[in-house]
């Protein structure tokens, strides 16, 4: 029974990832906005603001942050114009793992070349494109879709999510959760789109990404 049960995860986890998972469709990367010099820049709060990762594979699942080391929004008419921020992905960390052992193992192969090579890419950055409001969004629910490059290990994909962003006079807040396929930015390792016969060494190609961004004026 258990043999059979494994067989099916494996199956399911496999067509699951031969079509793309539920991320958001990426582009080519496109022309950032440009800052409005009539707007207003709002800078990073580091230590507000938060990037969180989760991960899965056949037999369980892994979550973590990054730190968020840089940024800005510029804003005009109370509307978010143009902004971007840095990752520092040499931060990478792994919370779920409380061996410090084999918290260590899985966070060194997270920095190394089959992952997210961050000795030769130490930085991931995100940049605006375009910033739209939804019209007539409910309250605490996503008010803008935005579009932007993200970049990872030096490759540049633009997408585009719904995030929910509040502009004060002071403060920006934004935060949106979605799933990006990792395979997009060349982090192929365990991807049952380039390997075959990995069974329960499966890593699903999409992941989960959740950012809280805070920028003050």
């Amino acid at each position: 029974m258990k043999k059979a049960f494994l067989a099916l995860t494996v199956a399911v986890a496999t067509i699951l990832a031969s079509c793309g998972g539920s991320g958001v469709k990426t582009e080519e990367g496109q022309t950032a906005a440009a800052a409005d010099s009539a707007g207003k820049t709002y800078a990073l709060d580091a230590t507000a603001s938060t990037f969180e990762w989760n991960a899965s594979k056949v037999t369980g699942k892994h979550n973590g942050i990054v730190a968020i080391k840089s940024g800005e929004f510029n804003v005009k008419a109370g509307a978010i114009a143009a902004g971007s921020f840095v990752m520092d992905m040499t931060s990478i960390k792994v919370l779920d793992i409380t061996d410090a052992e084999t918290n260590g193992k899985l966070t060194g192969h997270l920095n190394s070349d089959d992952f997210f090579s961050t000795a030769k890419n130490p930085e991931a950055k995100f940049e605006i494109v375009s910033a739209e409001a939804i019209q007539g969004a409910a309250a605490g629910a996503p008010n803008y879709n935005v579009k932007g490059n993200l970049t990872i290990k030096g490759i540049t994909k633009a997408i585009t999510f719904p995030a929910t962003i509040a502009v004060t006079d002071t403060e920006v807040k934004a935060s949106a959760q979605f799933d990006i396929d990792r395979t997009e930015w060349d982090i192929k390792y365990g991807s049952g789109k380039f390997f075959q016969d990995l069974g329960d060494k499966m890593i699903n190609d999409a992941f989960t990404v959740k950012f809280n961004v805070v920028a003050k004026a």
